[in-house]
């Protein structure tokens, strides 16, 4: 089977792209106690979304910023919400972060095998869940932008897996995102993945779906061409590190070597000797891309 970028892929996201630039922004900010770190101050931030949705998340940032350079950390796969912590946060950054599904700023549920959205509305691209987030991800970048200690002209995209997708999602369809860290992106050559043997969720929640519906290969098939990081890196000319884990079960090596070298603009390839986890060394090596990029 041919895995190619779907004729009306750039129309497609474009679409999904202005429609989430062009709603009115509102958002709010809030004090908190829930979480502190030191060197930062964290607030709450409820901001409106598209289907009269609120999210809400936390904003960092160090006392006296004032049009810092900032990034949005975008979460990996999972209902709960990243916290404020080295991974989310840098020295002489703001940074931005939320929930996808409506839960609280802190909201903490681990992930449930086989209970998970990662086949949410993929009988077609355009309900799949994966669009409404990117979406989502977008305003959040919006919100960020227009914040007194963000400086607009220096934003940047930062994640792990499926935070690191989205991220180069970003990268690729927002022209205001100026560089972009994705650690260990998901869904590099989605299509022929979903061809061979698929074990693990939530992954194989697809494998799943595909089971259950009608010619449930071809659609989910079609679905997955639409979302294919590759496909997104194909078209994302900002300044992009990606980071792969040698013992990576979930995000390949392949499969981010795939994303890697589709990558048309200045770009940096770290490897990890690591499964699909955290890195220390990310914190340094991520705010030294964002600062060589976000001057």
């Amino acid at each position: 089977m041919t895995f190619e970028i779907p004729e009306d892929f750039d129309r497609f996201w474009q679409e999904a792209v202005e429609e989430a630039e062009s709603l009115p922004l509102r958002f709010e900010r809030k004090s908190q106690r829930d979480q502190e770190l030191p060197g930062f101050i964290v607030e709450r931030v409820e901001f409106n979304s598209l289907g009269s949705r609120t999210l809400h998340g936390w904003l960092a940032y160090e006392a006296g910023a004032w049009g810092f350079p900032a990034f949005v950390w975008v979460p990996p796969y999972g209902f709960e919400s990243l916290l404020p912590n080295q991974y989310g946060t840098r020295h002489g950054f703001t940074s931005l972060s939320f929930n996808f599904f409506g839960h609280d700023a802190f909201f903490q549920q681990k992930y449930v095998p086989g209970q998970g959205y990662f086949a949410e509305g993929a009988e077609l691209p355009e309900t799949w869940a994966f669009r409404r987030m990117f979406q989502d991800a977008v305003i959040a970048t919006r919100v960020l932008q227009s914040l007194p200690e963000a400086d607009a002209g220096r934003v940047g995209a930062m994640g792990m897996s499926q935070g690191g997708g989205i991220s180069i999602w970003l990268g690729a369809w927002m022209q205001s995102v100026r560089a972009v860290c994705a650690d260990m992106p998901f869904l590099g050559n989605i299509g022929q993945t979903l061809e061979g043997n698929v074990y693990r969720y939530p992954l194989k929640e697809l494998i799943d779906l595909m089971e259950a519906l009608p010619l449930g290969r071809e659609r989910i098939q079609n679905t997955v061409s639409y979302f294919d990081t590759a496909f997104h890196a194909s078209r994302c000319k900002k300044p992009t590190q990606v980071s792969l884990g040698l013992k990576d079960p979930a995000a390949r090596p392949e499969q981010v070597r795939a994303i890697y070298g589709a990558l048309p603009a200045e770009k940096r390839l770290i490897t990890y000797e690591i499964g699909h986890d955290w890195a220390p060394e990310m914190v340094e090596n991520n705010s030294d891309w964002m600062r060589q990029h976000l001057r």
